[in-house]
């Protein structure tokens, strides 16, 4: 399957960020790493989406940042969830969840069913 990033909705960088910090710590570029190995290489998020993006996650609370040093031995800044971020994270998810489910559904609907 190719890989696709335009094919996010919009929001959904946003989870899939909290998804992979709550894994564990992550460096920006480990970030774009996490998302690639946890969709299987499907979903490629391009790094001038995905900063931002992590600025306005630690701007709103839902991340914090400290700076580490990466495996490479760079400075880097490194991002964990918050308990408000979590509690985001369980509420994108069920929403997610939902929103896949009655797709799920409508695309199973036969002709007898309407």
């Amino acid at each position: 399957m190719a890989k696709t990033s335009a094919d996010l909705l919009p929001g959904t960088l946003d989870m899939l960020i909290l998804k992979a910090v709550s894994l564990k710590p992550l460096h920006g570029y480990g970030v774009l790493l996490r998302i690639a190995q946890i969709s299987k290489d499907v979903l490629d998020v391009p790094q001038g989406s995905l900063y931002p993006a992590l600025y306005r996650l630690e701007h709103q609370g839902l991340i914090d940042a400290a700076w580490g040093e990466s495996e490479n031995k760079r400075r880097a800044k490194f991002y964990t969830l918050t308990s408000a971020g979590r509690k985001r994270l369980r509420e994108e998810t069920a929403s997610w969840n939902r929103l896949v489910a009655a797709i799920a559904s409508s695309l199973k609907a036969t002709p007898d069913e309407v």
